[in-house]
């Protein structure tokens, strides 16, 4: 019989068969529906393991980034197996004092005070700096110890490495713009807005020469743009003013800062310079409590003898500046004036400064001292009842009262310079008139 090839359909599949054998015909079939089923059903689950596997990998991934975000870090170190001890450097305690009670012995002691005096040198540890000791857990064994000696600063000391380092804390830095006005004192009132001590002994340096502190009035007026240095939105520190300005009694005055003769100085709106040969006083922003007085009666001698200095009151440890630049003639102590400094500026003026607590580092005659340098430290010493600093001022051999002198300036804008400086000018006082003046007992109230 002649084969007859014909096309069947068995459960959508279509193939060619020979008609006279039905049976071979479905048993291929079947084998091939069968085949056909578990090379799908293998793939479909090679997909899926593949598939689970790259999910895996990227769960894993996901978990180690979380796991590093989140390890416990303390001066760039994990402390996950630290016990943390914190503290403040105690009047007059050393290194070895306070690491002696976390079993660090001496001879290691000694060993990291050699290795560490070009990075920091141990003995400069000071009052009331902080520090932090990470000890092994469940022991009291130091393995570090980090000590601040500044809030932009700190110092890492490895003790079972002998390794240290100084890092610096990232600053971000704020630029401000503020004004008020005066209804108790300028300090008061600058401290209300927020404003740092450091700002306030920068503005009254800067009008020193201009505008009498110790005798504002209320409804005097002032503005002040500068950068703030902030870590961890805290402040710690600022630059120098960017510009400022002052109102006394309806008078204005700018301070405009500007380069000339590769020197950045402050000049007022005529041109003229905020700077003096010397400062306006010889302590940070503080209070006059004695005057030059040729019959005052002294507090101690109980008797009517000339106060040829003016006094200074200030607590205990504030520092004492050179008014100007100039050299050291003596440096000592004498029986009514204490511990003194007394400093040659030029042929024409000197200047003493009398009853410190210690006289400055490195201070002794021949010294020589830049203005604003720091040169001793209030105190007591001498025929004083109190702390305070009696500031002496001589001009061509005799004793003079310096509240009264007429200190010559420093060189005005020079004309080649005028246009120039009248371009600074505009810019800057458009600036500074667009500054409100904020009312400090109003930003109290908001505040609380």
């Amino acid at each position: 019989m002649p084969l007859v090839y014909r096309f069947i359909e068995k459960k959508g599949f279509f193939c060619i068969c020979e008609s006279p054998n039905p049976k071979a015909i479905r048993m291929k079939l079947k084998w091939i529906i069968l085949s056909a089923l578990f090379l799908t059903a293998s793939s479909l689950l090679f997909y899926h393991y593949r598939k689970v596997a790259h999910q895996k990998e990227e769960l894993v991934t996901i978990t180690e980034e979380i796991i590093e975000r989140e390890e416990n870090l303390l001066f760039g170190i994990n402390i996950d197996n630290f016990e943390v001890i914190e503290g403040v450097v105690e009047r007059n305690q050393t290194l070895s004092g306070i690491l002696s009670p976390f079993n660090v012995s001496y001879q290691i002691i000694d060993q990291i005070a050699k290795k560490s005096k070009d990075i920091f040198d141990v003995k400069r540890i000071a009052f009331n700096k902080k520090f932090t000791v990470l000890t092994a857990k469940d022991t009291l064994l130091a393995q570090y110890f980090i000590y601040e000696p500044n809030p932009m600063e700190f110092v890492v000391f490895k003790l079972n490495e002998g390794e240290i380092y100084r890092e610096s804390r990232p600053i971000v830095i704020r630029k401000r713009e503020i004004g008020g006005t005066i209804t108790r004192s300028l300090y008061v009132n600058m401290v209300e807005l927020g404003l740092t001590p450091d700002l306030i002994d920068q503005f009254a340096d800067l009008y020193g020469w201009v505008v009498d502190f110790q005798r504002l009035q209320e409804g005097d007026k002032f503005k002040v743009i500068f950068n703030e240095k902030l870590i961890d939105d805290n402040v710690v520190g600022i630059e120098e003013i960017q510009a400022a300005y002052f109102e006394h009694m309806g008078e204005p005055y700018h301070a405009i800062p500007f380069v000339q003769n590769g020197e950045l100085s402050y000049f007022d709106q005529h041109g003229e310079s905020l700077k003096k040969a010397f400062l306006r006083d010889p302590l940070k922003f503080t209070r006059i409590s004695s005057r030059y007085n040729l019959s005052r009666f002294h507090p101690v001698q109980k008797r009517y003898k000339p106060h040829l200095g003016t006094d200074y009151a200030a607590p205990r440890g504030t520092e004492i500046r050179s008014v100007g630049e100039g050299t050291v003639l003596e440096a000592g102590y004498s029986g009514g004036n204490g511990n003194y400094v007394k400093i040659k500026h030029n042929a024409t003026y000197t200047t003493q400064y009398l009853h410190m607590s210690k006289i400055g580092s490195g201070i002794k005659a021949g010294t020589r001292v830049n203005q604003g340098q720091v040169i001793g430290y209030v105190g007591s010493t001498g025929l004083a009842t109190g702390p305070h600093l009696c500031f002496r001022f001589w001009k061509h051999g005799k004793q003079v009262d310096w509240l009264k002198e007429k200190i010559p300036p420093a060189e005005p804008i020079s004309e080649a310079n005028k246009l120039a400086f009248e371009n600074t000018k505009m810019e800057i006082v458009k600036t500074l008139a667009g500054i409100p003046y904020t009312d400090s007992v109003q930003l109290l109230t908001a505040v609380e």
